[in-house]
């Protein structure tokens, strides 16, 4: 039964057959919703926060949220600012399950307790999302994998499906393989991603030399095709190889249409960089289908989710195939994390939680608004 759940969680994620149908209908498949503005730690890397903005009311939320549900969305990411400093996430949770939404949550860890994990089981949260960036604290990022460590416990026996997701970039570069390995080593999928512009193409943060930073994708990459929980998906792991290297990559942005997000004062954003004035209560499927076409600001683009999106719709079958195959690799070694002390010599790799015995080591012009839209500002 153990290897059953454990099967059953490698692929919990995808819904392929819900999914399937919004590759071949003109409905969205995911919308992110801003559940708030505010969080409780000020990465210096991060434009989306905003500690100076109140919550969105519950009742707002809500109706929101259902507008979204009649637009045929399928699939929901509670998202901020930091959501779990929302009074009423829990709740939220709740209401998008009863809506029929396939449910996740983006979160740095900070605010979880064992109690608050066992209250979005309940309420029926299926993924959760902790972003980490480092072993420790720096002046760049707070978001320290040391700190949460003794939170995964809480996951030990929930049916949330729980990852790691980081972001590369100079600072966290030199502990990003250990943040990588310290996942990987508890047996949670891990990844961590290049850190991306700002919507006029500035880096608010020093990347990394391109070298070191194209070694670890590589790795990656070579990791995940052996079926380790490499928790992104390989077309984006090229995707991001191209984006150091200069390449072109040919794909029709999907952002607005099958992926859209929703801010915290209801208005209806393209992606998380590309913002409207409209609101979600006044946006129709026209409107979402309209957002079908290239877009001036996709070239470049590090807005991951919208960019794994479309390629997706472009590509259903590489995209997925090569997912389901990377993901049935990882059978073998549910096995052995069923045996007791199968995974002893792994979970010791590091023995130091800081990671440091684990280290291995833009363009000026920015894009033009769409018609209707305006670029977000660093905040």
């Amino acid at each position: 039964m153990k290897l059953l759940k454990h099967a059953r969680r490698e692929f919990s994620g995808y819904n392929i057959l819900e999914s399937g149908k919004r590759l071949l209908d003109r409905k969205p498949l995911q919308c992110s919703l801003y559940v708030t503005d505010r969080c409780n730690l000020d990465c210096a890397y991060c434009t989306e926060y905003d500690n100076s903005r109140p919550h969105p009311s519950l009742d707002d939320l809500k109706k929101w949220i259902r507008k979204i549900r009649e637009l045929g969305t399928m699939r929901i990411a509670l998202v901020g600012g930091e959501p779990l400093v929302h009074p009423n996430i829990v709740e939220l949770v709740r209401y998008c399950r009863e809506l029929g939404f396939a449910t996740s949550l983006t979160t740095n860890g900070f605010l979880l307790t064992r109690k608050l994990v066992a209250q979005l089981e309940d309420a029926g949260l299926q993924v959760m999302q902790i972003s980490v960036d480092r072993m420790t604290p720096s002046p760049i990022t707070k978001k320290s994998f040391k700190t949460i460590l003794p939170k995964l416990d809480y996951f030990s026996d929930s049916k949330i499906s729980l990852h790691i997701t980081g972001v590369i970039c100079a600072d966290t570069l030199p502990e990003s393989r250990a943040v990588l390995e310290t996942g990987l080593s508890r047996g949670i999928p891990t990844e961590v991603r290049l850190v991306h512009a700002d919507p006029l193409h500035r880096f608010r943060v020093e990347r990394g030399p391109r070298e070191e930073l194209e070694r670890f994708i590589d790795s990656m990459i070579e990791r995940k095709r052996r079926g380790e929980k490499i928790h992104t998906s390989e077309a984006i792991l090229n995707y991001q190889r191209s984006l150091l290297r200069g390449e072109h990559v040919e794909w029709t942005c999907m952002a607005g249409y099958k992926l859209f997000f929703v801010s915290a004062q209801g208005k209806f954003w393209i992606c998380s960089m590309v913002h409207t004035d409209k609101h979600i209560m006044d946006i129709t499927l026209d409107d979402l289908y309209a957002n079908y076409r290239k877009k001036s600001c996709q070239e470049g683009c590090g807005v991951y989710c919208a960019v794994s999106a479309s390629l997706l719709v472009k590509k259903p079958i590489a995209v997925l195939g090569k997912e389901i195959v990377a993901r049935t690799k990882r059978i073998p070694s549910m096995f052995r994390s069923l045996t007791p002390n199968a995974d002893k010599a792994t979970h010791t790799a590091i023995a130091n939680p800081d990671g440091t015995h684990e280290v291995n080591g833009g363009t000026q012009s920015g894009p033009s608004a769409d018609d209707g839209v305006t670029l977000r500002e660093s905040v």
